[in-house]
């Protein structure tokens, strides 16, 4: 979503792209996610919670948030600063980075529609986010007054169990309290993903895809791209919008922000009632969204290398976890079991900008928000790269920070 939303915008203002892409489009963490449009919800993902948490907690295969217990050094140094970052102050600051981008985020996918791109993102007729009791609901609640006294807007309405029922009879018995949230929308990320690139190539683009980029070399006449398979002509600029691999190619133009893949699984299941919007059981961490004639279930935070094989006790956690709380849902008739890397900084704050070369750029490091801040991210970027200046929204995502 990034590197072609970046790749359009481009277009958009006059100039010649080629994308090379690691597996082919949508392959990555833009397929198999929830499909959120929600910056009302796009927070750090460092947050005092996560301390809670504890060593035996996050070494449970069951566990939510989920760090192998034969961790790398790499990774306990990202993991180190990561919870530096967790608390209720550097929360707030990072927060406060966010607002600006997350308010112009829905926009940039309406012009995206008004200039022909053909996907089409969804209201969310209801957004619910449920609980078993209020006790729980109250941690939301609280993430809320504190998003809105960083500045950033969002609507909701604390109700019932029964009213949530109400409007989802897809929620079962247990849920005792919910919350629904306003003004969100969502889209089927694939098919999203897919139109993007049909109309980057329309424009005259070209997507080269099975291209694994090993280096970047910046040197007078441009900038050439090492592959598998040789070296590419020289280009004027480049954009790293590489996902969690991110770090492999910025490192040697001065990023030293390390992007840790954190993985997340999802699988579709049929049910008799599909909802009218996402749904959400944050004590759970499982995302549900609404596919067709079917519900994409999602979740976990797996902290492991990016290529790493799909583990199904990380499927199996999520099926016992989301089983209780959803009625009439055949969570035994999976498809699409499916595993994709966010990519994850220390700080909970993107990389969009220029790194130490003026023509070497990086975009990426969104963590879970890559969809929804995918356009904008495009958009503001191009801007810098066709007019030499960058926006202001952009200055706490100094890629050299």
């Amino acid at each position: 979503m990034v590197g072609l939303a970046t790749a359009w915008f481009l277009q958009e203002a006059g100039v010649e792209v080629t994308v090379l892409d690691r597996e082919g489009v949508a392959a990555g963490a833009s397929w198999g996610n929830a499909g959120w449009l929600t910056p009302g919800l796009a927070t750090p993902l460092p947050e005092p919670a996560v301390l809670k948490y504890g060593v035996r907690a996050v070494l449970s295969p069951s566990s939510p948030v989920y760090v192998p217990p034969t961790a790398s050094p790499r990774l306990l140094s990202f993991l180190t600063r990561f919870a530096r970052n967790s608390t209720a102050g550097r929360w707030k600051t990072a927060m406060e980075s966010l607002v600006p981008i997350n308010r112009q985020a829905l926009t940039a996918f309406d012009f995206l529609a008004k200039a022909g791109v053909e996907a089409q993102t969804y209201e969310a007729k209801s957004f619910l986010a449920a609980y078993r009791t209020e006790a729980e609901r109250s941690v939301l609640l609280e993430e809320i007054e504190h998003i809105h006294a960083a500045g950033q807007g969002i609507e909701f309405e604390p109700i019932s169990g029964d009213d949530a029922r109400e409007i989802e009879p897809s929620l079962s018995d247990q849920i005792g309290a919910a919350i629904r949230l306003h003004g969100q929308r969502f889209i089927n990320p694939g098919d999203y993903v897919r139109m993007l690139a049909d109309s980057v190539i329309a424009r005259g683009g070209q997507i080269i895809s099975g291209v694994v980029v090993k280096d970047i070399v910046d040197e007078i006449r441009g900038v050439r791209l090492i592959t598998g398979d040789g070296e590419t002509d020289p280009f004027d600029a480049v954009v790293m919008a590489t996902g969690a691999w991110l770090g492999d190619l910025a490192r040697r133009f001065g990023v030293k922000t390390v992007v840790q893949a954190g993985r997340g699984y999802s699988f579709s299941v049929p049910i008799a009632h599909v909802p009218a919007g996402p749904v959400y059981f944050p004590a759970q961490r499982i995302a549900c969204t609404p596919l067709g004639d079917r519900l994409r279930v999602a979740g976990m935070m797996e902290f492991r290398k990016p290529d790493a094989k799909l583990d199904p006790r990380r499927i199996d956690a999520i099926v016992e976890a989301a089983r209780p709380l959803l009625r009439d849902a055949d969570l035994d008739a999976r498809t699409f079991e499916w595993v994709g890397p966010r990519p994850c900084t220390p700080d909970g704050l993107p990389l969009i900008g220029a790194t130490a070369s003026p023509r070497v750029f990086a975009a990426g490091g969104h963590g879970m928000w890559g969809i929804t801040l995918g356009p904008i991210t495009g958009q503001l970027l191009a801007e810098t790269i066709t007019t030499g200046r960058s926006p202001r929204e952009l200055a706490p995502f100094n890629p050299l920070r």
